[in-house]
């Protein structure tokens, strides 16, 4: 079995490529200043990862970028043509357009960490981990306010009877529940677009429970 290894460093003059933006927090173009090509393969597989070091064109943050295909992987565009789709990640990571809750760091221990890490999932992106931490902060919200119950079910209930959530909003718990359990045993990683919405739907519960009444208490103590 033959195997290559090829190592290629270079400057690039290449189109701009489409990177989420710690500074504009949104996706914007970038331009590739310098790139390295790691190839490998053997008799029935070929490799490609490029480590590239790109400048948002808008604000000129520089990020790290590092863009994973192979040959085994392949999907179908718009057109109905079959492609290799490449697996990207981005460094420092960042949600296109979510930048993290500015006041977070006064949520009450340890929401403030799994709500850390599971924004950083969602960054990264893990989905599987992030439909875990979603459903995880829904049960230490739940165990901080002492609600009852002998599953999460019953202490989503009972955050009602304790004037914590509404009824509609217990019922918007119940779905993120649901995928938090799906994703946990059958690890089923959802779509950017359904964990964005669940996260949504968390942030708003953090802000309302937590992060709002610590604002007006503020402008309480200033009256």
């Amino acid at each position: 079995m033959a195997e290559e290894q090829r190592v290629t460093v270079r400057t690039p003059d290449t189109a701009p490529v489409k990177v989420s933006c710690a500074q504009c927090v949104r996706t914007t173009a970038h331009q590739v200043l310098a790139e390295v090509e790691v190839y490998w393969a053997d008799d029935w597989y070929k490799a490609y990862t490029y480590y590239q070091i790109v400048q948002c064109r808008g604000c000129d943050h520089v990020s790290f970028r590092m863009a994973e295909s192979n040959s085994e992987d392949f999907d179908v565009d718009d057109q109905g043509k079959p492609y290799h789709p490449e697996t990207v990640r981005v460094f420092p990571s960042l949600v296109a357009g979510r930048a993290p809750l500015r006041d977070a760091h006064h949520l009450p221990y340890p929401l403030d960490k799994i709500y850390a890490e599971t924004h950083m999932a969602l960054a990264t992106p893990q989905p599987i981990l992030a439909a875990v931490g979603i459903r995880v902060l829904i049960e230490a919200i739940s165990k901080e306010k002492g609600a009852a119950g002998k599953s999460l079910m019953e202490k989503i209930d009972a955050l009602v009877s304790m004037g914590v959530l509404t009824s509609d909003g217990a019922a918007s718990l119940h779905m993120l529940r649901g995928l938090g359990n799906t994703a946990t045993h059958e690890a089923k990683a959802f779509s950017h677009e359904q964990l964005t919405t669940a996260f949504d739907v968390v942030e708003h519960l953090l802000q309302g429970v937590y992060l709002l009444p610590l604002k007006a208490a503020t402008l309480k103590d200033a009256k």
